[in-house]
């Protein structure tokens, strides 16, 4: 009993301070979604990948040099390339040590895209009700996490300033060739990322003020929605 009423007390103090997971009554009634530090550090993944993308099109294609002009020219933007790269793995997989287990397939996500035609139709009533990250987010989560492993690692194979002597040119080759067909998979992975965020409605809001709307929160996730309800995470009346 007294575990009981320490864990409540700890729920309680934990809403009441404005933690992560927890509900404000309002009114309106706010859910926090993401803490300070988690929204840091997804804008710095986020903008590590943009400058990434500007980057390593500069170097693709001749018609695409100009870009260089971006990061101070063509030598400077080899350099700065690879450091980029180094940061946004080390971003990308502090969030992913946060949120691997949130992010784990359950039978829910199989019905859910199932039902994509109702997702994509809006009629969210007919889905499962679902924890904190829905079947798409899944997706993006685990093809993010699975490119990044493939571009650090040849974009070190082909890294010619520190790793050049412990590949051949063949393997450098390849290394690039891979990296390439990887770095379109992820930029094709994010925007559906962007554009999910976009598409369902207030979803960006959660990772600028890392609230959402108790409504928003009921009708996507609503399994989440109960879990924190549940817990006692609802900040006390005053």
């Amino acid at each position: 009993m007294s575990s009981l009423t320490d864990n409540t007390s700890a729920n309680v103090a934990a809403a009441k301070a404005g933690a992560e997971d927890t509900i404000r009554r309002g009114p309106p009634v706010e859910v926090v979604r993401y803490g300070v530090g988690k929204r840091i550090n997804h804008w710095i993944t986020a903008i590590s990948l943009i400058l990434l993308l500007l980057s390593g099109l500069a170097m693709f294609h001749p018609s695409l040099f100009f870009l260089t002009e971006l990061f101070g020219g063509g030598q400077m933007t080899r350099w700065i390339h690879p450091w980029i790269g180094i940061v946004l793995f080390f971003s990308f997989f502090i969030l992913f040590a946060q949120l691997w287990k949130l992010n784990l397939p359950n039978r829910d996500d199989v019905k859910w895209a199932s039902q994509i035609g109702d997702v994509i139709g809006g009629h969210e009533e007919r889905l499962p009700e679902l924890g904190k990250y829905n079947a798409g987010q899944k997706f993006i989560f685990w093809g993010m996490a699975s490119l990044i492993i493939v571009l650090i690692a040849t974009g070190i194979m082909a890294w010619e300033q520190y790793f050049g002597l412990l590949t051949s040119i063949p393997t450098q080759r390849i290394a690039l060739l891979v990296h390439s067909l990887a770095a379109v998979a992820i930029i094709l992975v994010f925007i559906l990322h962007v554009y999910a965020a976009i598409w369902t409605r207030g979803t960006i809001s959660a990772m600028t003020r890392g609230t959402v709307t108790g409504g928003w929160a009921w009708r996507h996730h609503r399994k989440w929605f109960k879990d924190m309800a549940g817990r006692g995470r609802i900040d006390p009346a005053e």
